[in-house]
């Protein structure tokens, strides 16, 4: 039990930077504000957190910590194309811009050299706690999940209020048929990159959250169904 909470607790630290940006979007606050009720104190104790573990030894620490580099560096992945589909014109503007100049309130100023840096370091936070996220729920015995999960992000990000706010139509197809293109092949290549470094700095790993939830089951259940795959199963 205590394995499982302290992967919830992870989690829900991890969810917090990735949704300030959509509901910063919805109108329901801004995103200043909840940088600082919200993100500021969500990664403190996210990495608070990954530094006890590592105190006590705990395989979790090992587990989120790759999870966290793996997705900041597979952030570069998807930048490799979303930033040639923004100098294309497929997108409608430079999103890291825009968050940096929404996270320290001067969208009347417009951008600088610090707001770009806000911008791009939570950019990259991002892609560090998706990648964190990622490792936690689905391990990394399939690589191939990682693709399946950076275009349901992708996917996600198209369906979500940031590109309603854009006014760029139904996924992005007023503003360029070139849109959703580059967003899926971004988050695409974001995930094929975080499913590939996991994999190879942890080994085939399974799911930390479904072999916490196997330890709660009755050993009848496992035994039928829900034993981690073997190595005959494993890519």
């Amino acid at each position: 039990m205590k394995r499982a909470l302290t992967i919830l607790w992870l989690l829900a630290l991890a969810a917090v930077s990735p949704l300030i940006f959509p509901i910063a979007e919805s109108g329901r606050s801004s995103m200043d504000v909840l940088a600082k009720l919200a993100l500021l104190p969500a990664a403190a104790l996210l990495l608070i957190t990954v530094g006890l573990l590592h105190r006590v030894d705990d395989s979790l620490a090992r587990l989120s910590a790759a999870g966290l580099a793996a997705g900041a560096i597979a952030t570069v992945a998807l930048e490799a194309i979303r930033l040639p589909g923004f100098c294309f014109g497929f997108m409608p503007g430079n999103l890291p811009r825009l968050m940096g100049v929404l996270l320290l309130n001067q969208f009347a100023a417009g951008p600088s050299l610090t707001s770009d840096i806000a911008g791009w370091a939570y950019h990259f936070w991002n892609g560090a706690t998706f990648g964190l996220i990622y490792v936690l729920i689905f391990g990394t015995c399939h690589r191939w999940v990682g693709a399946v999960f950076g275009v349901v992000l992708g996917f996600g990000f198209m369906f979500s209020p940031v590109v309603s706010a854009l006014g760029v139509g139904f996924l992005g197809l007023e503003f360029s048929k070139g849109f959703p293109l580059t967003v899926t092949f971004a988050h695409a290549a974001f995930g094929l990159a975080l499913g590939w470094l996991s994999a190879a700095w942890l080994g085939f790993v399974d799911s930390p959250m479904l072999g916490a939830v196997r330890q709660r089951l009755p050993k009848r259940l496992v035994a039928q169904g829900f034993s981690p795959p073997g190595p005959a199963d494993r890519p």
